[in-house]
């Protein structure tokens, strides 16, 4: 059974870093592409980055520069550098896994953690 579960959310200042864990169990990172999707209040669901198996990495045009996606193969985890908050940025951010590349369509979602920014 694969498990992705997220971490590091919380609430931070414009300009301020957050850093996003995933622990994936039942899964071993690297397998497929894996990313990080948000949600922000009354919006859909939208692409923030990706890493394929070869470790290639794609982001949101809008987040080039800010948010940095990673992966552990050690430790088996996936994470997501965010840097230079902005309000903008507040959602639900998820971990997925064995997603179809350019879209929000992935076999295997956490349960999400909530960014919020906020003066």
């Amino acid at each position: 059974q694969v498990q992705l579960v997220e971490s590091g959310g919380g609430s931070v200042q414009p300009g301020g870093s957050l850093r996003l864990s995933c622990a994936a169990s039942g899964y071993t990172v690297g397998d497929s592409l894996m990313g990080w999707f948000r949600q922000g209040p009354g919006k859909e669901r939208e692409r923030v980055a990706t890493i394929d198996n070869f470790g290639n990495t794609n982001y949101r045009d809008s987040l080039k520069g800010r948010f940095t996606i990673s992966r552990d193969n050690a430790k088996n985890t996936l994470s997501l550098q965010m840097d230079s908050l902005k309000p903008e940025d507040t959602a639900m951010y998820y971990c997925a896994a064995t997603c179809v590349r350019w879209s929000t369509n992935c076999r295997y979602w956490g349960q999400g953690t909530q960014v919020t920014v906020s003066s």
